[in-house]
């Protein structure tokens, strides 16, 4: 498959700040990739290089064979760009507001029209088209967005976070639609929302503190991780045991089994039980050693299960490192946070691109 974006060796700097730090990775024809890192990982910096936004410190990279340093225009011209927030001219209709963007691109006349045309039919705003956008959904002035980043037809889109502030509906409505778009084009996904890399991306990036830490599917990433076991011990067979105090005990002999990477206590509503998670090395099933080592100890399981590693837990223990991840594992339990993208200011950055 041909190489669409290669980027090598990008590094950002802002002072002393490293907002990109030796980033190099490639998107290949026909990819829809998922771009995923913490506040200030990096991602928006990385979007905005690859689109000659902003210049790399260091570094360079190719976009459907243009350099973005020898042929800024050639990129531009490769890509559509829909950014977090979505630059719209509200008080237009949907269409004049594509024939200005089709103008932008240089189109005029039947090349415009059909352009437009197949735009407004890609993005299924046929029924939206003589609207003023202000009057418009969340949902529907995304799809305005992702129609004027189609409009000169590019090989390349990049989407920045654009399931951002949608209902759940709305959003399944834009991810059935970067799918579709992605059959033709080569896609970048950047976002926060892990379950929607999951099911729109064949391919995830992740990136924390400015450096790449995982390229892989989807799949893969979840299938190389470690096993998660939870162990309900039965509080009585622990206190009638001899040399087990207190849950520290308990932890104790599990922790040094082979193949056993952390041992921790966690919560549980069963006062009758101390309930521990434990993560192999591996992907080897350790349930067996567990359960034999329970019985040498005088230990009485009252529960057992594997629990697998998710991509949200493969992201937190590259992103946060496995203590952080663990701990903010235990914090949110039975909540789900979501965060939203900051990037280091570049406004210095704009004389330079003047």
């Amino acid at each position: 498959m041909d190489v669409m974006i290669e980027a090598r060796n990008l590094t950002k700097r802002y002072g002393p700040q490293r907002a990109l730090d030796n980033a190099s990775f490639e998107v290949r024809k026909g990819e829809v990739l998922g771009f995923l890192g913490p506040n200030g990982a990096g991602k928006s910096t990385t979007m905005k290089i690859l689109t000659c936004f902003i210049a790399p410190t260091e570094g360079t990279a190719s976009i459907n064979g243009h350099d973005i340093w020898e042929d800024p225009l050639g990129v531009r011209a490769s890509i559509g760009y829909l950014p977090e927030s979505t630059p719209l001219y509200t008080e237009m209709l949907v269409l004049e507001y594509l024939e200005f963007m089709a103008q932008m691109r240089g189109l005029k006349g039947d090349a415009a029209r059909k352009r437009i045309k197949k735009a407004v039919e890609q993005t299924h705003l046929g029924d939206v088209i003589a609207k003023e956008i202000r009057q418009l959904s969340k949902g529907y002035r995304q799809r305005v967005g992702i129609a004027q980043s189609l409009v000169h037809e590019p090989p390349i889109l990049i989407l920045d976070e654009p399931m951002s502030g949608l209902d759940p509906n709305q959003a399944l409505e834009i991810r059935d639609l970067i799918r579709e778009i992605g059959k033709e084009r080569t896609v970048i996904l950047s976002t926060h929302n892990l379950a929607e890399v999951q099911v729109t991306c064949q391919r995830v990036l992740i990136i924390a503190k400015g450096k790449i830490v995982a390229d892989d599917t989807p799949a893969a990433l979840t299938s190389r991780g470690r096993n998660r076991y939870v162990v309900h011990v039965d509080k009585a067979s622990a206190n009638a045991a001899k040399g087990y105090r207190d849950a520290g005990d308990v932890i104790g002999a599990f922790r040094s089994l082979p193949g056993v990477e952390t041992v921790r206590e966690t919560k549980t509503d069963d006062t009758k039980a101390t309930a521990l998670e434990i993560v192999s090395r591996t992907s080897e099933d350790l349930r067996a050693e567990l359960f034999r080592a329970a019985v040498e100890k005088g230990l009485v399981l009252l529960e057992l299960r594997t629990r697998g590693e998710n991509l949200e837990q493969v992201f937190r223990d590259l992103t946060l490192g496995e203590d952080s991840a663990l701990a903010a594992g235990d914090e949110d339990e039975d909540d789900e946070e979501e965060d939203e993208d900051e990037e280091p200011s570049d406004r210095a950055e704009s004389k330079e691109n003047a």
